[in-house]
């Protein structure tokens, strides 16, 4: 019986001692990011404290970019038919106005072309003639059917080769309605077909070009763009019609007003994402691959804000330190959103609403709360 209570006491001593550690680890996972100071300690540090305030907030977006032509607004230059190069009217970088001549062409077969034209166009009359007269005798009952359908045929067949080769002479700058017997010519005019400027000239005088070859590279600068990169965090900030201030390094008096035209879907590897921005007008001084820095003024809604000074950043994610009473502290994790004007909108506001947060001493308090998690007295 004797040996039996001894057993009894001992167990219940190990039982005692297991729970009473248990509870120990409790209340250090409760209680580890609460620091407790002494009157001196907070005399030393000077803790001041703010709270939630409702405001609005405007952040600016700094980014860089460069200035891109899109690919409808780089045009390749060539010429429909095999010929050689006569003339060339522009130099690489020369601003052209639409309708200017830059080079011209020649080639014997343009007089052909005019030739087949002119033959093709007397025999058209010939043919409209023996049509109208067919139909006519058709329609009286003095000749047959048969008759009128060839001569309809004819008439249709040397149409449609007229209407392709007037076509074909518009398609060398040549105007149909001007070809005559005494006008022949053997040259073609390459037209500038918009306002813009040349990048690039793939020929030079005597050369000759087929169909396939380019002869200039034009850019049509009414569509210039501005290319940021925006990172993953901002990505859902920046909105389509938002302004946009761009200017360069060398030059940052001079603004240049654009406005978002389209946010990159896709996340680079190094988790970026395209913005593109299209510039209100054309300046001579914005040339495609010239970097730029840009900056986007996000208006947000009205929400609670905090001082920047009191918002901690420790591992990846922000804290705040709440005041429990005169002497005790809990670091509190927040969600942020917009940052501007020395204030930062705060998203999980429930539990702060009321509350003292520590603005003056926040980052003192922070290191002693990590410096004293190393151990635990009980």
């Amino acid at each position: 019986m004797k040996n039996y209570i001894i057993f009894f006491i001992c167990s219940f001593l190990l039982i005692s001692c297991k729970s009473n550690q248990e509870s120990d680890h409790t209340n250090d996972s409760e209680y580890t990011n609460r620091l407790v100071l002494t009157e001196k300690q907070i005399e030393t540090i000077q803790i001041s404290y703010t709270e939630l305030d409702q405001q609005t907030v405007t952040q600016t977006l700094k980014l860089n970019g460069k200035v891109e032509i899109p690919p409808q607004s780089l045009v390749s230059v060539s010429s429909p038919y095999g010929a050689y190069i006569k003339e060339i009217h522009v130099l690489p970088g020369k601003r052209f106005k639409k309708g200017e001549i830059l080079a011209v062409i020649e080639d014997n077969q343009f007089i052909q072309l005019q030739e087949d034209y002119l033959a093709s166009k007397a025999e058209l009359e010939r043919t409209t003639s023996e049509y109208n007269r067919q139909k006519a005798l058709n329609e009286s009952k003095a000749s047959s059917d048969k008759d009128f359908q060839q001569a309809k045929a004819n008439y249709t067949a040397l149409l449609v080769q007229v209407k392709g080769l007037e076509q074909k002479l518009i398609s060398i700058s040549i105007n149909p309605v001007t070809v005559s017997a005494e006008s022949l010519q053997r040259t073609s005019n390459i037209y500038a077909p918009f306002d813009g400027y040349v990048t690039e000239i793939f020929v030079n005088v005597g050369k000759y070009v087929s169909p396939s070859d380019v002869i200039f590279e034009l850019v049509n600068p009414n569509d210039i763009q501005l290319s940021l990169t925006v990172f993953e965090k901002d990505w859902d900030k920046v909105k389509i019609g938002e302004n946009v201030i761009a200017f360069t390094n060398s030059n940052p008096d001079m603004k240049y007003d654009a406005q978002i035209i389209m946010v990159g879907k896709n996340i680079s590897r190094d988790r970026a994402i395209e913005v593109l921005a299209k510039f209100n007008e054309y300046d001579d001084n914005l040339i495609p691959g010239m970097y730029m820095n840009a900056n986007i003024e996000i208006i947000g809604d009205s929400s609670y804000v905090l001082p920047d000074k009191s918002i901690l950043s420790y591992e990846g994610k922000n804290y705040v330190l709440e005041k429990i009473d005169a002497h005790t502290f809990e670091m509190i994790e927040v969600q942020t959103g917009l940052t501007g004007n020395g204030r930062t909108s705060i998203k999980n506001i429930d539990k702060l609403k009321g509350k003292e947060i520590v603005l003056e001493g926040a980052y003192t308090l922070l290191m002693e709360l990590k410096k004293g998690e190393g151990g635990h007295d009980h």
